[in-house]
């Protein structure tokens, strides 16, 4: 019998995730996953948000990850839509994905376009160098038994045999068809997209030679028969193409006339072009009723499945694994309270909620549904895309605002804002981010525990300090030369969770008190 603190069934981006957040604080994980090798041919997600990029740097794998995309940041940062990839230019998005070539203010890291198979290769090769966590490829979770005061799990391995593993927890990361969420008693709610998508990897080596639009991370193609979205793989002639409007499942489709004719029709005789893989799908809006029944959770895709649109459903996930990880981990270091893990479900269930919630709105928003207006109407027409493609607002600004173990404050929570984040200071939010003078972000003076932000002089720290030795609490006080405005985080001492989340400010107060709500042994 394999025995750990916390089994993870599943390793795709939630599940690692989850390791390496896990496994860095120390905490004995056992990760199952039926796949031994990625495939490559089925790119899925390509857009890893600014949020993600920060949890990237915090792990010290942000420049890892970027090494590896074979598409960096400064080849573009478009959305461009046109007649055909062959074709004409009628507006574009800059600035698209959170993707900055130069530092921003706001952000430690920028967002980066980089295939799903990537980012989950680069997350291996650190999970491997995780000796807390043990991988255990070709294993998948058939069957999760909660005890009580364990959680029994069945695994069924490559040769067919099962064995049997347990641990104090469990991680539902097995997605929309895994077994944790039925074990559970869990189930979706909500709904599916109107079209029906076809997703196509195609080899085309001589494509880039022929365009004359300028380079872009994503083409949409509006106006033709055929109606979609495409992009570039890599620089060495791999494409991804999405065909909206086709539903492969009802009848055979012609992928590479459908592609040829996203291409531009006419204009693409002579292209050589091979298909390597399709994919039909069509968008879904669910979300679990539950995402915990005693010692398990539902992690990622296993707990809400979110429209593609504006990139934001595998980073959710990853969202999901740094907030249950860090509570985990405190929970089984001996300094998380009691209910900490109860503010799982409440602090990120909303979360998935707001991003299903604006990733749909883009679903009437589809390629196919400018077809038909006159060319002169079409760029006006499709500024309404804009959300698409800049939600700052949604990728930073959401916030736990109301969470059990989030301080009450005078100020308002911010108003949630798709397109435009306002930094916020108010406890639950994200910690406004700022560049110091000697170069450092701001969260890179954060603790791996809970950090206490000392913005004035006359502040005194020690307090706090003692109050977390008695409950051995991590705490790490900063008080960060030369940050820029520091009025503008409200309070002389703000107190921020391993999640870069702010869980109080103030000038002082009581300072055990402060902790004890923050690690949920207040409730």
């Amino acid at each position: 019998m394999h025995s750990a603190q916390v089994i993870i069934a599943g390793g795709g981006p939630a599940g690692l995730a989850a390791a390496v957040e896990l496994g860095r604080r120390g905490v004995r994980c056992l990760l199952a996953e039926p796949r031994v090798t990625i495939d490559q041919d089925r790119p899925r997600a390509k857009t890893t948000s600014i949020r993600t990029m920060e949890h990237l740097r915090r792990w010290g794998l942000a420049g890892r990850l970027r090494a590896a995309a074979p598409l960096k940041v400064s080849w573009s940062q478009d959305v461009i839509f046109c007649t055909g990839l062959l074709g004409e230019e009628l507006t574009r998005f800059s600035g698209a994905f959170g993707l900055y070539d130069r530092r921003a203010d706001h952000i430690a890291e920028p967002g980066q376009q980089v295939p799903q198979p990537v980012v989950e290769r680069v997350l291996r090769e650190a999970v491997a160098e995780l000796p807390a966590v043990t991988w255990l490829g070709g294993h998948a979770v058939t069957a999760v038994e909660d005890r009580g005061d364990r959680v029994l799990a069945t695994l069924a391995g490559p040769d067919g045999g099962a064995v049997t593993a347990e641990a104090e927890y469990l991680l539902g990361c097995d997605g929309a068809g895994g077994v944790t969420r039925p074990a559970i008693g869990a189930a979706y709610q909500g709904s599916s997209g109107e079209r029906p998508n076809l997703s196509v990897v195609f080899r085309a080596p001589g494509l880039a030679a022929r365009l004359d639009l300028p380079p872009a991370v994503q083409y949409w193609v509006v106006g033709r028969a055929t109606a979609g979205l495409m992009g570039r793989l890599d620089l060495a002639g791999r494409w991804w193409a999405i065909v909206q409007g086709v539903d492969a499942r009802r009848g055979p489709a012609d992928p590479e006339a459908l592609v040829r004719d996203l291409l531009g029709g006419p204009a693409a005789a002579g292209v050589e072009l091979e298909i390597v893989a399709t994919d039909p799908w069509v968008a879904r809006m669910l979300l679990a009723d539950r995402y915990r029944s005693g010692r398990v959770f539902l992690v990622g895709d296993a707990a809400h499945l979110n429209p593609p649109w504006g990139g934001h459903g595998f980073n959710t996930c990853v969202g999901d694994a740094v907030n249950i990880g860090w509570k985990l981990a405190a929970v089984l270091a001996g300094w998380g309270g009691p209910g900490l893990l109860d503010t799982y479900e409440p602090e990120r269930r909303p979360v998935a909620a707001q991003t299903i919630a604006d990733s749909s709105a883009q679903e009437r928003l589809l390629a196919p549904s400018f077809a038909g207006l006159p060319r002169p109407d079409l760029a006006t027409a499709l500024r309404a895309k804009a959300g698409e493609f800049h939600s700052e607002g949604l990728v930073l600004g959401y916030h736990y605002a109301g969470s059990p173990i989030v301080a009450a404050d005078p100020a308002p929570a911010p108003a949630h804002d798709p397109m435009t984040y306002h930094g916020s200071a108010r406890p639950g939010a994200r910690l406004p981010h700022a560049w110091l003078p000697d170069g450092r972000s701001l969260y890179d003076t954060l603790g791996p525990g809970f950090t206490l932000l000392r913005l004035s002089p006359s502040a005194d720290p020690g307090p706090f300090e003692r109050a977390a030795a008695v409950r051995g609490v991590p705490l790490a006080v900063t008080d960060p030369p030369g940050l820029p405005d520091p009025g503008r985080y409200g309070a002389p001492l703000v107190l921020v969770r391993p999640d870069q989340h702010v869980a109080w400010r103030g000038d002082g107060g009581d300072p055990g008190r402060v902790l004890d709500l923050a690690r949920g042994a207040i409730g």
